[in-house]
């Protein structure tokens, strides 16, 4: 039987297999490609379109219209983009925050003590055996809602998963030979976490940040829709299908279809680009 290894140089050639890293690349290049193009599109699109134009209420898709006009005939492509951006800024800054608070978490868990480990591991149990969005939405109604009160909500119920792996990793890094030397020269705590230590953390904490996006942006479009959220002035994807949900059953369909979609595919584009890096920092996988 005729291996791979055998043939000829030209067979090879034309049966090349991408490796785990190689694909991991091509997947981050094109929904990278994805999402700047959403937010391209939200900077050069105008608020023109969104203004109350009665004539034009009521359209279904078209070429002038892809996604449709609203009841009041706004234009509910840039609409759509529009809100996408703003989810993704406000997801942006909810993880960036969570993870942010995931990392000293999990750093003072392995640096600080038996005492600090066991009181942040009761946290992380504590926080991980409450549905996150029963926790979402009770930490927004009591900062008054709004975006504010996304960007707490988010930060506060996403961080203990992250400080878990955070942690793991930390403790496998305390037991490490440099480590264990450094501590024998004498070196502060400090000097061993911010030297070794957060070094090996930052790709963690970068693929985590990825990782957590797409559930940012979610939640923050499942508090709006319940009217917890952002304002309804502000064209997020939330408010836009929680609008749309009384204008279904009079056969205005694509007031719901085209930006739910659009949210499914952008998470689904977040999602991808967190798994594929993580894919191309791990050593085993990229060989695959």
């Amino acid at each position: 039987m005729l291996r791979m290894e055998d043939a000829p140089p030209r067979l090879r050639r034309s049966g090349i297999r991408l490796n785990g890293r190689q694909r991991a690349v091509g997947f981050m290049l094109l929904t990278a490609l994805f999402i700047l193009g959403i937010v391209l599109c939200s900077l050069l699109l105008g608020v023109e379109s969104m203004a109350v134009q009665l004539e034009q209420r009521n359209l279904a898709p078209s070429w002038d219209h892809p996604f449709g006009t609203d009841w009041l005939g706004r234009d509910m492509f840039t609409r759509t983009v529009k809100g996408l951006a703003l989810s993704m800024g406000v997801g942006l800054i909810a993880a960036g925050s969570s993870a942010v608070i995931a990392a000293v978490m999990g750093l003072a868990a392995a640096t600080m003590g038996n005492t600090a480990d066991r009181l942040i591991s009761w946290l992380i149990d504590l926080f991980l055996s409450v549905p996150h969005l029963v926790t979402l939405i009770l930490l927004a109604f009591v900062s008054g809602g709004g975006m504010k009160g996304i960007i707490i909500g988010v930060a506060f119920t996403h961080w203990p998963s992250l400080a878990r792996v955070i942690r793991a990793e930390m403790l496998q890094l305390r037991t490490s030979e440099y480590v264990q030397i450094s501590r024998r020269l004498g070196k502060s705590r400090w000097w061993v976490a911010t030297r070794h230590m957060v070094p090996h953390l930052v790709p963690q904490l970068f693929v985590g940040l990825l990782l957590l996006f797409p559930h940012a942006i979610l939640h923050e479009a499942g508090v709006t829709f319940v009217g917890l959220g952002l304002s309804p002035h502000q064209p997020a994807i939330g408010i836009i299908l929680s609008e749309s949900m009384r204008y279904l059953s009079t056969g205005m369909w694509w007031l719901a279809l085209f930006p739910g979609l659009s949210l499914l595919l952008v998470v689904r584009a977040f999602d991808v680009l967190g798994g594929s890096l993580r894919a191309m920092l791990d050593p085993h996988r990229s060989r695959l």
